[in-house]
């Protein structure tokens, strides 16, 4: 495909996200939404294998099975260290497989279980724990009487905090040069992307990212990823946007 060939001479001049590298000393780094296993994906042929739904198990399709992960969830920095239990084909929108247990683990949101996963070094010991750290509690000395009660009327001047909806943006690629990326740009809106949906944001000096979105809506995500996905792109990281 005339597309990979040129992709592919262009991405040199990046450092790619949430590739899997080969090298030992290199892992693998990622982040996106996981797909909370229900043995109906597996029934419908939409996953390749099983999972112990009453136990934490994670599943991914490029790191290998007993290898270390580290999930976490940026919504609460709750993390979790745990072993890959098998290697199971999934949807490509979807950058891992985990089971019930794990997401009530972490307090993810089922409707936008968005997580950051990264390999550990095999050398290490590993004990599957949270890896988060609670601010101390305050301390109240029990020799302090109470001397006063004084009863608040809530419903007065209460506010209503409203929660800042999510959203995520596909990121293509890291390059060093604005030319570079530029180039990109141009070649894919000739006849390969939508023209107007790709964008570039320079990082420092000399780093400049090419993505789409933002998307706050998962099912335009998924779509947009899906098409991206067609046009020759693997392995895209989702980012989602303060």
């Amino acid at each position: 495909m005339k597309f990979r060939i040129i992709f592919a001479i262009l991405i040199l001049t990046s450092c790619s996200n949430g590739t899997y590298k080969t090298s030992s000393k290199e892992l693998y780094r990622s982040s996106g939404f996981a797909l909370i296993y229900d043995e109906k994906d597996y029934e419908k042929n939409i996953i390749s294998g099983k999972l112990n739904t009453n136990k934490l198990e994670v599943a991914h399709n490029r790191v290998k099975k007993n290898s270390t992960i580290l999930i976490t969830n940026p919504e609460n920095n709750k993390s979790l260290k745990i072993k890959v239990t098998k290697k199971i084909n999934s949807p490509t929108f979807f950058n891992l497989v985990i089971t019930k247990p794990v997401s009530d683990y972490l307090n993810l949101n089922p409707d936008m279980p968005f997580v950051e996963i990264q390999e550990k070094s095999r050398s290490k010991s590993f004990v599957a724990k949270k890896a988060v750290t609670h601010k101390e509690e305050k301390k109240v000395s029990d020799k302090a009487p109470v001397t006063k009660v004084k009863i608040v009327n809530l419903s007065e001047d209460k506010k209503v905090k409203k929660e800042k909806s999510k959203n995520f943006s596909i990121i293509i690629g890291d390059f060093y040069s604005n030319e570079s990326v530029m180039d990109l740009k141009e070649t894919l809106e000739n006849g390969y992307v939508e023209d107007g949906i790709l964008k570039v944001k320079k990082l420092s000096k000399n780093k400049f990212r090419l993505f789409v979105g933002p998307y706050s809506s998962i099912n335009t995500l998924k779509k947009r990823y899906f098409e991206l996905n067609r046009y020759g792109f693997e392995d895209l990281d989702i980012q989602q946007n303060d």
